[in-house]
């Protein structure tokens, strides 16, 4: 399974709304604490590891896009 970077899912801002306030009122520390959760929540639904290699290296390389 390739990784999709085409847009993937509907409503988009209500995601970005919904990410922005799963932060809301957390420190920095607690804030990298929940993203770390949150990856590992994905990729384990993902469950590919090259596809999961693929995201990394992109995210790295040129921001994912």
């Amino acid at each position: 399974m390739p990784l999709k970077l085409e847009p993937n899912f509907g409503q988009p801002d209500d995601f970005y709304e919904a990410l922005t306030g799963l932060h809301e009122g957390l420190t920095p520390e607690h804030s990298q604490l929940v993203n770390a959760k949150l990856i590992l929540l994905l990729a384990n639904h993902i469950g590919d590891l090259s596809v999961l290699r693929e995201a990394m290296e992109r995210a790295r390389k040129d921001g994912g896009l």
